[in-house]
């Protein structure tokens, strides 16, 4: 069947195959296709080439019935195209069947038309038959290039890349009809600026139509800080159509210069035992792009540290190393030691030479010799202990050789040593200025208030003949031990009692010396027999008594004798005054 005729009717072809045979098997059959005929059929598609030239209306075939010859019978058409959008693209001439086309059609809009046809009797306008379709295919011609989306994207790539894939991906579509030549693209770098090292394109695995790029060699940021590449997309059809797309590839500088120190020597001296200072400041030197972790400097130790003196830290603002000593040396130990410091990055060195990355392991960073000398001070003397506990007990007489100090001094000759007393607030002892020899020169007292929880400190120092003088102290703590040289007294000798209501007072004594030269007391009434009847008191042993009045007494002034040993019975004598008043 060509695409300039169609059988209208399926009735026809009952009876072309019907006038050969005439019997009642081929009537059956003929009433089988009939009742068929009741559904809508659809014959045959129609191929129209998409964007035709024209000129337009343009004549796309001809439909005829063979059954009726005759002008009895118009034809219409509805559909796609038709009655429905796009509107006005098709028609058909109700006399002679002849189907035209009005415009031109982009397949990859409209890659399909479905229209449907009916024969009608002209008299009464009534369809001859059931609705009859065909379709109006669109052919493909390649009148779309292949799309990059984006067409022009940058994108940014660390120097240290290794070969390989790199971190961008192009993307391209064509809208030709897919599957077909003039769909199936391919892609290449056009151009590339600087050429090397060479990038190239590699499929994405499991799709044409994307790319990625791919590295061969390494970058040099010193060499070129931006790439152009060309890309081009090109179909298969004919004929072939092509696009372009521009990628800037953006080099992001990394660590491949190793840091070099300002010098190759440093020389510097400190003072013996000195400590938590700043002692040197170590500049270096990088290529790489400022405060970047590629030339932030990390400074570190190698050799003569070994007991942990120094340390070296970043100064942030300067990328300088500051070298720090945490304790100082013993000049009569070490007068001199050297250090060892390298530098390196913060990030990992990466080495690309002659368009090659340098495999294996990281180079051994850079370092440098720091000669540190040990310069010698006046050590002061050293007492064997800077603290001496020693005992004696108080009321001692003067004279006692409490202590002789043990001093050493590195750099001084004993024999010019001298001493000092630093602290003798009660002015108990002496010290001898050649021999330190601490002697009392009078009576300790452990109830002095010089005393403290029963020691005495003295703090003794010694002088060297240096230049200038250095000094040394010792503390001589004296614990006192305790004896019974103080008796018993009242804290207040005069008392009250008021109203003839209150017939007792309160006796509070008190003792200097500690247990057992103190408390319990014994008290008793000292004087004439009469007072017995007048006072007692209760109780007679203890902390402290009460003063108890026997009798009603005048108002007046009352003097009571009273008597008061401690437990061991050292004695002492005190009259309390009372006031007997309204």
């Amino acid at each position: 069947m060509t695409t300039g005729t169609f059988f209208l009717f399926l009735l026809a072809l009952v009876e072309v195959t019907a006038s050969s045979k005439n019997d009642a098997a081929n009537r059956e059959k003929r009433e089988a296709v009939l009742i068929r005929s009741k559904r809508r059929w659809h014959l045959t598609t129609i191929d129209l080439e998409e964007n035709k030239p024209g000129p337009y209306p343009y004549e796309l075939t001809q439909m005829f019935n063979d059954k009726k010859s005759d002008n009895s019978v118009k034809f219409r058409l509805q559909g796609d195209g038709v009655t429905r959008e796009p509107l006005g693209l098709f028609s058909i001439d109700e006399n002679t069947g002849i189907l035209s086309v009005h415009k031109a059609i982009d397949r990859e809009v409209n890659p399909v038309f479905h229209v449907d046809f009916d024969v009608l009797d002209r008299k009464t306008g009534k369809k001859m038959d059931k609705t009859l379709s065909f379709d109006v295919a669109i052919k493909d011609v390649n009148d779309n290039k292949p799309e990059f989306s984006p067409e022009t994207f940058r994108v940014p790539v660390p120097e240290n890349t290794p070969e390989g894939i790199l971190p961008a991906t192009l993307t391209a579509h064509d809208n030709d009809e897919p599957n077909s030549p003039n769909s199936q693209f391919t892609m290449r770098v056009v151009s590339q600026e600087p050429a090397l090292p060479k990038i190239s394109l590699k499929d994405l695995p499991g799709t044409t139509k994307i790319k990625q790029l791919a590295l061969s060699g390494c970058f040099d940021y010193d060499k070129a800080k931006t790439y152009k590449l060309l890309v081009e997309a090109k179909d298969r059809g004919t004929p072939a159509m092509s696009s372009t797309a521009t990628i800037f590839l953006d080099i992001r500088d990394t660590n491949t210069h190793a840091p070099e120190f300002n010098s190759t020597q440093y020389n510097i001296e400190v003072m013996e035992m000195e400590s938590n200072k700043e002692i040197l400041r170590i500049g270096v030197t990088d290529k790489d792009t400022p405060n970047t972790p590629a030339s932030r400097a990390v400074f570190s130790i190698l050799k003569g540290n070994e007991d942990g003196n120094y340390k070296i830290e970043t100064d942030p603002k300067t990328n300088e190393g500051v070298l720090t000593l945490i304790k100082g040396k013993d000049f009569e130990k070490t007068a001199s030691i050297e250090l060892e410091i390298a530098v390196e990055n913060e990030e990992k060195l990466f080495q690309c030479v002659n368009g090659k990355a340098l495999p294996g392991s990281t180079p051994k960073p850079n370092s440098v010799k720091v000669a540190v000398k040990v310069n010698d001070v006046n050590d002061p003397p050293e007492f064997k202990k800077t603290t001496e506990v020693i005992y004696r007990n108080e009321n001692g007489p003067p004279g006692d050789v409490l202590f002789v100090p043990e001093v050493k001094d590195e750099d001084s000759n004993l024999s010019k040593i001298r001493y000092e007393l630093v602290q003798d607030p009660a002015k108990w002892v002496s010290v001898d200025p050649k021999t330190g020899k601490i002697t009392t020169v009078q009576t300790l007292d452990r109830e002095s208030p010089f005393v403290k929880n029963g020691t005495y400190t003295v703090i003794v120092q010694a002088i060297d003949d240096g230049q200038p003088p250095a000094t040394g102290t010792c503390t001589v703590v004296v614990l006192l031990g305790d004896v019974n040289d103080n008796a018993p007294y009242l804290t207040s000798k005069s008392l009250v009692m008021c109203g003839n209501k209150v017939d007792r007072v309160n006796v509070i004594p008190a003792d200097l010396d500690g247990p057992p030269f103190s408390n319990p007391f014994t008290f008793s009434l000292g004087g004439v027999e009469d007072l017995r009847e007048l006072w007692k008191l209760e109780p007679t042993t203890g902390a402290n008594t009460s003063l108890i009045s026997l009798k009603s007494l005048p108002y007046g002034n009352y003097s009571v004798p009273l008597k008061m040993q401690d437990q061991q019975a050292l004695q002492s004598e005190e009259v309390l005054e009372v006031v007997v008043c309204e």
